[in-house]
């Protein structure tokens, strides 16, 4: 089995970045959503509500970020330093953590982008925003902007398996992209994810602490090149992934010890 991708996303909801290999911290991959667009309330806009949020192209340079778009110019972004922390949630009904807002120039940049007015904010220091006891193999503090867990592992071999699903169904087959994973795994039986619960992974120099199946949203029916959205995979995966009325596609993980990872590597199951 071994690492055969790795991918970034780093404002929240933004287009993917792809890498050849990447550093892990506490928190999950470097720069994956450390940036989050939040509405007028201060809650998290993601592509659930805002499907042109694929369109969005954000690169991390030294001390900031850049934004493209296909029908404007670019804007770099420098991390907020100076300015006072304002209060966020990810999702309304979550924690709220202090976040610093990027300035008026990203907010107009992205509202025009959006069609709506919104905030752009830089998580300095990676916070807590999900209670304690309301998951499995809790991260504490070591979260970003990612909905509930640092990363989110795909299996080559399930997606396989689902297309086969689609295709009987008559279906065109959907890229690993729909997932939206920080890594992607190759060599292993198809499913194999769903034992690997409360195991560790060794990928690179890294250790992850495998948290559970994730149960799958709106967002996998949203093209990430296009923002059109359809019924695929959701309406095949009610069909044959659920679980306790989760449609489950894809392994959440937690860091256990920082390192390096790089495509190619080996991936390794203990435990």
């Amino acid at each position: 089995m071994r690492l055969a991708a790795v991918h970034t996303y780093p404002v929240k909801g933004c287009h993917r970045l792809d890498h050849d290999g990447a550093r892990v911290e506490p928190w999950g991959l470097a720069g994956d959503r450390r940036w989050m667009v939040i509405d007028a309330d201060g809650v998290g806009v993601t592509q659930r509500e805002a499907a042109e949020l694929v369109t969005l192209r954000a690169t991390p340079r030294d001390g900031g970020l850049t934004l493209r778009a296909p029908d404007g110019p670019d804007l770099d972004v420098p991390e907020p330093a100076t300015v006072e922390p304002v209060l966020v949630r990810v999702f309304r009904s979550r924690l709220p953590v202090p976040a610093l807002p990027a300035g008026p120039a990203a907010d107009d940049w992205l509202g025009a982008l959006l069609g709506r007015p919104v905030r752009l904010v830089w998580l300095g220091r990676p916070t807590r925003h999900i209670k304690p006891g309301e998951r499995d193999h809790d991260t504490g503090d070591q979260v970003s902007f990612a909905d509930s867990y640092p990363l989110l592992l795909a299996s080559a071999a399930s997606l396989d398996a689902l297309n086969d699903w689609l295709a009987e169904a008559g279906e065109p087959p959907v890229p690993v992209a729909r997932f939206r994973p920080n890594l992607v795994v190759a060599g292993a039986p198809a499913w194999a994810e769903d034992d690997w619960a409360g195991r560790r992974l060794r990928v690179g120099s890294a250790v992850f602490r495998a948290a559970g199946p994730c149960d799958r949203c709106l967002v996998t029916t949203t093209d990430q090149e296009t923002g059109v959205r359809g019924k695929e995979p959701l309406r095949t995966l009610a069909r044959h992934r659920n679980v306790g009325q989760k449609l489950l596609f894809g392994l959440h993980m937690v860091p256990e010890a920082p390192g390096r990872l790089t495509v190619g590597d080996p991936v390794t199951v203990e435990g």
